[in-house]
This record gives structure tokens, sequence and C-alpha cells, in this order.
């Protein structure tokens, strides 16, 4: 971990309770941007359980995660109240798409969107977020079909306070309401939490109208400019 640390420069470890005889080996504290995360379940600490997945990138479903031994990392307790801050959960993020480079880690799992990535396809995705990029719709969130022939997405609201939820007749074609869920995720989190009615373009220059529904914490996205 502290060869990690100084190779990426994104973090340090900032306490190790090992090092001066405490008892809780198999704990660290990790600092990043200002803010303590910490990374449990290391030997010889118990291993801690795989969480339960729904969705998976990168990975075949079904795949067999009992081998995995995972470990955890979660906000410090200082930053308890705030753990759902957007800063706080991106450098959590951050700090899980370094861990993925380390050799022998196979996957990684995100617990808002019940999602498991294989490593790479994380480190990948998050990062290109962290510098810049796209924010990594699938993998820090999930897309879900409805009962009733629609799309939502799962994980959304860790980051804006609201999920996604487009009507079936923005779903009709899957792989175009894939790509306009993608740019939708994108926008909201980079906008945060919306509070009236927007105007969006598609990828094929169509209308689509974007209403938050305050009492459900959802955006819900239909085609039309009404």
């Amino acid at each position: 971990m502290r060869a990690l640390a100084a190779s990426t420069g994104q973090f340090s470890v900032s306490l190790d309770t090992s090092e001066e005889g405490g008892q809780e080996e198999g704990w660290l504290e990790l600092l990043a941007n200002g803010l303590t995360f910490d990374l449990t379940g290391l030997a010889p600490q118990p291993s801690i359980e795989v969480p339960a997945t729904a969705h998976t990138f990168g990975i075949a479903p079904g795949a067999e995660t009992d081998a995995f031994q995972p470990v955890l990392v979660k906000p410090g307790p200082h930053l308890a109240a705030g753990g759902a801050m957007f800063p706080v959960v991106r450098t959590l993020a951050m700090i899980a798409a370094n861990l993925a480079q380390l050799e022998g880690v196979k996957a990684v799992a995100w617990h808002p969107a019940r999602a498991i990535s294989e490593a790479r396809y994380f480190r990948t995705s998050v990062m290109r977020w962290i510098e810049g990029g796209a924010f990594p719709g699938l993998g820090l969130t999930a897309l879900v079909p409805t009962d009733d022939g629609g799309l939502e997405s799962e994980g959304l609201s860790l980051f804006t306070g609201q999920e996604l939820r487009m009507r079936p007749d923005v779903v009709m074609d899957r792989a175009e309401a894939s790509k306009i869920a993608l740019r939708l995720l994108n926008w909201l989190v980079e906008h945060g939490r919306i509070t009236e009615s927007y105007g969006f373009t598609g990828p094929s220059g169509e209308t689509l109208r974007l209403e938050p529904v305050d009492s459900f914490g959802i955006v819900e996205v239909w085609r039309g400019s009404h």
C-alpha cells in the first residue's frame, strides 16, 4: 500500500496502527484530497463478505465471487455525516481505482449500484472521469429495465439525490436508449440535483424532456417538447 501510494502520488497512508503495537492490525487510514478513508479486511483480519451484487461489468454474469477475498474502503468516521457529499464519493472512487491496479485484484464492487466491475475496466473508466472525461455510468451506476418497459438507473442518487427514469417511449430502441441514458447520467452528475424541467437533445436530434419528480427522488425522461 505504501509503495502504491508513493508511485501514484494520489493518496497516502496516514495511519497504520500495527506500526505502533496497536491491536487493529489489518486496518489502515488513507488520506486523499484532505479526506481520510478506512481500509479494512487486510490480513490478519478475518475476511469480510463479498457484497450482494446485481450488475456486472467486464465480468461474466453469475461469475463465482466466493473465492474473492474482499477489502473494504469507506469514508473515515469524521466523514460519516458527509459520506454522500460529491467530493467524498469522487475521492472514494479514485482511491478504489488506484487499488484496482494492485497485483491480484480481480474486481471492484461499488455498493450503491450493487455493481461489480472487472478491475481494469473499473480503473480505466473511473480514472478517465477523474481526469475530466465522461462519468462512468456503467460501473458507478447501473441501468435496470422497469416493469412498464422503461429504464431506470440504480446508484445515481448517491451523486445527485435523484435516480433517472426513462419512459417506455424513449426505450423502444434499447441500444439508442443506453446511449441516451449514459449521456444523461453524465449531464446529471455534472449539474447535480435538478429542480425544474429541462429540454435535452438526443443523439438523433430528437427533443427529450427531463422533469424532476421530487416526491420520489426521480428525474423522468420522455420524448417531445411539452
